[in-house]
């Protein structure tokens, strides 16, 4: 599937931002800014199937998500800069892509659920236990500390999306954790405050040991984009 993009700023060296899971492209807006006003980058921005204003689909599977990135997003782009879902996506499309660079925010590549036992046949075979699980073990995640506008923005691209994606594109993510490997592109993983609920330990060290270079920055929650655009587009600069 074609996604909608758009691009931004006239700079020499392309990156490609991918939004989370019920949020779009205009999430990044304040990125999209510090980026252009650097002169260095052209920034692509994304809507993924389902969300914002790229066509709804019949399926939500992982693999949908990143065929439709290489089908849409130009390949050897100096970076691609994902979030969430869209990390997820991203690790599964960046060998086709072939970034210089990848960096990853907060990358949804294991959810801290049971993958053994009983609840870990719950989460397979039955996805209403997903929300009931995610919530007993997610009490710890802070509420993002946004601004009205950030709030209002959020709000406004939850409004867009195919809202009966969440639970299997939740379980695809369950059920088909990342496995570390190493990348041919650089490859970055930025990790907040909030980090232990996509990326549980102990993958931090995986990744680490498979040549990733890992960031933390425990004083931004996951929506890190939204809540701290400075902050976050330091985090990035340095690694793209």
């Amino acid at each position: 599937m074609k996604l909608h993009t758009e691009h931004h700023g006239s700079g020499p060296e392309t990156v490609a931002l991918v939004h989370g899971l019920g949020n779009d492209a205009t999430v990044w807006g304040d990125l999209v800014e510090l980026a252009a006003a650097t002169g260095r980058y052209t920034v692509v921005t994304v809507d993924l199937r389902g969300h914002g204003r790229s066509d709804r689909a019949r399926t939500y599977a992982l693999a949908d998500f990143a065929d439709d990135l290489v089908e849409t997003l130009p390949t050897e782009l100096h970076g691609v800069v994902s979030h969430s879902l869209g990390g997820a996506v991203v690790a599964r499309a960046v060998d086709r892509l072939s970034p210089a660079r990848a960096v990853y925010l907060d990358p949804g590549f294991r959810l801290a659920l049971p993958d053994t036992g009983l609840g870990g046949l719950l989460v397979r075979r039955a996805r209403w236990s997903i929300p009931l699980f995610a919530a007993a073990r997610g009490r710890g995640v802070r509420t993002p500390a946004l601004s009205p506008e950030a709030k209002a923005l959020e709000r406004a691209s939850q409004e867009r999306w195919d809202r009966g994606m969440a639970l299997a594109v939740l379980q695809d993510v369950a059920t088909h954790p990342y496995r570390p490997t190493r990348q041919r592109a650089e490859s970055t993983v930025i990790l907040s405050g909030d980090a232990p609920y996509v990326v549980p330990d102990p993958l931090p060290e995986q990744l680490l040991a498979a040549g990733w270079h890992v960031v933390r920055e425990d004083s931004l929650g996951h929506a890190m984009a939204l809540e701290d655009p400075r902050l976050t587009w330091r985090l990035v600069e340095a690694a793209l």
